[in-house]
């Protein structure tokens, strides 16, 4: 078979940018340090590349969404553990306004002292996060979920319930007042209702000590369920911490495996590449030294 010249610098040209590309594309995985850059490099890695990021990405969701419960849960366990302190401040001045030696006088301050406590609880139970969402709004609320009335008398304008964010798993953003606070919606709410009874019953003059008796066991009574009740909302604050703690560590493990195994489908052996990549150079360099030689095949330059 009578071989042209015209065919052989074809051939030769063909070989080059064969191995050209070659040679491109072993220098880009080297620098990019994956060895699947493209899905027909090797479609069954790329798949597996491919599950892997969409459990990354369902992870990151989800951490996220852990991250804001986490966020509004630790500031509600903060939030009732200041207001169980305040309530046992409050139940210390009750006790006190028993004793049989105060007057008026005594039990008028107390009564102020018990009237700023009880504003500051007041300011506790409307307490918000960092973006100013209420964390005793339950299920929904637009503004103060606690609100004094006409007569100054606190009530409850909340749904019962908790907001939660639902990404794989279900967290709350929010708290239940109606449970924390024992309220109903729309009524008095009973701890603000005992604590500003007592107020007056302290600022009223000329009580006998039977009178003084009953209003601080009353008082007491009332302090007393409203802490238990906050006590117990606490602990499920601390409960939902500890699941949090539980979800984000198997999350971490879920993303480590994700990121494991995609690492294991598209990295690259820089050893084995970097051998591959000088043989495909010495490759490259073998066509151009053969079309050199080529080039000097031609009759026209052996006639020059």
């Amino acid at each position: 078979m009578r071989v042209a010249t015209a065919f052989s610098y074809q051939q030769a040209i063909a070989n080059l940018q064969r191995r050209q590309e070659d040679l491109s594309q072993s220098q880009n995985r080297l620098t990019s340090g994956k060895r699947v850059l493209l899905p027909s490099d090797d479609p069954v890695a790329a798949r597996r590349v491919e599950r892997a990021l969409a459990v990354e990405a369902r992870v990151e969701a989800t951490k996220r969404a852990a991250q804001a419960s986490l966020n509004a849960m630790t500031l509600a366990e903060s939030a009732l553990g200041d207001a169980n302190d305040i309530l046992q401040a409050i139940r210390d001045a009750a006790v006190a306004a028993g004793n049989g030696a105060y007057g008026d006088k005594e039990r008028a301050i107390l009564a102020q002292q018990i009237q700023q406590y009880r504003d500051q609880l007041l300011g506790i139970a409307n307490r918000t996060d960092a973006a100013g969402n209420p964390l005793f709004g339950g299920a929904g609320v637009t503004g103060d979920p606690f609100v004094p009335n006409g007569a100054g008398r606190v009530e409850f304008w909340a749904a019962p319930g908790s907001v939660g964010v639902d990404n794989q798993e279900i967290l709350p953003v929010t708290v239940d007042g109606a449970y924390a606070w024992d309220a109903t919606p729309g009524l008095e709410v009973p701890i603000f209702k005992t604590l500003d009874d007592f107020i007056v019953q302290l600022r009223t003059g000329g009580m006998t000590s039977a009178a003084v008796s009953s209003a601080v066991q009353t008082a007491l009574g009332g302090i007393d369920a409203g802490m238990e009740r906050l006590q117990a909302a606490r602990a499920q604050a601390g409960d939902t911490l500890n699941r949090i703690d539980a979800i984000v560590a198997r999350l971490d493990a879920l993303d480590l495996n994700a990121k494991t195994d995609r690492s294991n489908a598209e990295d690259l052996d820089m050893v084995a590449a970097i051998a591959d990549f000088q043989n495909k150079q010495t490759g490259y360099d073998a066509a151009l030294k053969t079309y050199a030689q080529v080039q000097r095949l031609s009759l026209f330059d052996y006639l020059r």
